[in-house]
């Protein structure tokens, strides 16, 4: 009985990674995505083979051509092109995806205790999650990010730290990005909520807290992962924007946003320093993209047949 159970839990698992493999461009993105972490985790392996300082500056190499040393050649300060994109790629990376979860942690407990308690409270926080969507996104990160956390209390350790841009960008994000999956979760919820198997666990005694996180929160799974996993493109775009505007991660910290700053003055000297990462955010962002429609149509295959309708 115990192999039956198995195989029929399985099947479920087994029939999505099936579905997800059908969609060619998500999983050519997926791999994509991939190598680009790979080398990104792998940037201070590069740098030992290549023998070159990230950080190194040598202005008597400023603009230099690709070699076999400098397989991008080297920007204006005579760094590696290469070595700084890899380890942009670690900070642009962390901070899409861990603030596409924090946003997506804040918005499912708001979505949740808000769709399944309903009335007055439920009203009220729809009315707050309208007014943060009504705000102008990137003129409200631009104010946020402008704030001096000098005057937050937070510890001189770590405001001496080079992370603290790392930081404050990827709260700044997850305080404002919640509202989609929290609108998404609470739609879900109602529904839900009125199921016979929750109306089962209450009839039993269970209480708001095991009902929500034991019973409604598996159901939700699917949708929140498609939702994240949309939402890290964007908030790479938004971090690198920032980055750019000289708002965001701030060096020596490279990321690809603040690497295409240092890049703009020089576009027409090297052009190169700013398509490298310019390309890196376009490729990384429609790779996301990509695999968030590949694991809709996976997760939920009448999306993809209703898809199919309207186009006919």
């Amino acid at each position: 009985m115990s192999e039956i159970a198995a195989t029929v839990s399985e099947a479920p698992g087994r029939a999505v990674f099936a579905r997800f493999l059908r969609h060619r461009l998500a999983v050519a993105s997926a791999l994509v995505l991939a190598l680009l972490a790979v080398l990104a985790l792998l940037a201070p392996v590069i740098e030992g083979l290549l023998g070159v300082d990230a950080d190194g500056v040598d202005l008597f190499s400023r603009y230099g051509a690709p070699t076999p040393e400098h397989p991008l050649g080297t920007d204006e300060l005579g760094r590696d092109v290469l070595v700084r994109l890899l380890y942009g790629g670690q900070v642009s990376l962390f901070v899409g995806l861990t603030a596409t979860i924090a946003a997506a942690v804040i918005g499912t407990a708001i979505g949740l205790v808000s769709g399944y308690a309903g009335g007055r409270f439920d009203a009220f926080v729809m009315r707050v999650t309208d007014g943060v969507i009504a705000l102008p996104v990137l003129p409200l990160l631009i104010v946020l990010a402008a704030i001096d956390v000098g005057k937050l209390g937070l510890s001189d350790s770590l405001l001496s730290s080079e992370n603290v841009s790392l930081y404050r960008i990827v709260a700044i994000v997850a305080l404002v990005g919640w509202t989609t999956v929290a609108r998404l979760v609470r739609a879900s919820t109602l529904s839900l909520k009125t199921r016979p198997f929750v109306m089962a666990a209450h009839a039993q005694g269970a209480g708001a807290l095991r009902i929500m996180f034991r019973h409604i929160l598996p159901n939700l799974a699917s949708p929140i992962i498609v939702a994240t996993t949309l939402s890290v493109g964007n908030v790479i775009l938004l971090e690198s924007v920032l980055s750019f505007l000289g708002l965001g991660i701030q060096p020596p910290l490279p990321s690809w946003g603040n690497l295409l700053t240092g890049a703009q003055e020089t576009i027409w000297e090297a052009p190169g320093l700013a398509f490298y990462p310019g390309m890196l955010i376009f490729i990384t962002v429609i790779a996301f993209n990509f695999v968030g429609d590949g694991l809709q149509d996976a997760l939920d295959p009448r999306a993809r047949d209703r898809r199919a309708a309207d186009r006919h």
